[in-house]
């Protein structure tokens, strides 16, 4: 998910590089919207990964 939200990202600094602006907006607004949710899956894979250890 975040290599796709980088993906976008760049997408978006080269778009904007050469002035098209509509297409930088866009993959920007993308990536933003992948990023939050990988972030927001990885904190939930922590949290359900932490409570299913076994104890020692």
């Amino acid at each position: 998910m975040l290599r796709l939200a980088i993906i976008f990202f760049i997408v978006a600094i080269i778009a904007a590089i050469f002035g098209f602006g509509g297409i930088a907006g866009d993959s920007a607004y993308i990536a933003k919207i992948l990023a939050v949710i990988g972030l927001i899956a990885a904190v939930i894979s922590f949290l359900v990964g932490r409570g299913s250890g076994t104890r020692i």
